[in-house]
């Protein structure tokens, strides 16, 4: 997405709540899909938000990402496969800046011990 039309897009949205990436609910797809690779980003603007998130069975920590916003939909990428995979603000403490919180860490630990 051009970078005019995604500055258009936030100010008519800015009284919108906040989707944020739900790393829980990735972390479960991740555990029971078993990918190669996933990434995360959020829908129309992957270019500027988007990064690998999970990369030869691990959790990437250092990859860049950008995962809030008040009209684009936050994605999970597994495979190629896209999927909606969000929370919205009011019901988490997680943020744009979150990363692999420990509750996801949890689950996917959980699947490699089971």
């Amino acid at each position: 997405m051009k970078t005019d039309l995604a500055f258009v897009m936030g100010v008519a949205s800015r009284n919108n709540e906040r989707k944020i990436f739900d790393w829980d609910k990735a972390a479960r797809l991740i555990a029971e899909r078993k990918p190669e690779e996933a990434g995360a980003g959020l829908r129309d603007d992957w270019e500027w938000t988007g990064g690998t998130i999970y990369a030869k069975g691990k959790p990437v920590m250092r990859s860049y990402t950008y995962l809030a916003s008040t009209w684009a939909t936050p994605e999970l990428d597994l495979d190629g496969e896209i999927i909606d995979c969000y929370v919205m603000e009011s019901k988490t403490a997680w943020d744009a800046s979150t990363k692999w919180p420990a509750s996801a860490l949890k689950i996917l630990n959980a699947e490699v011990e089971a």
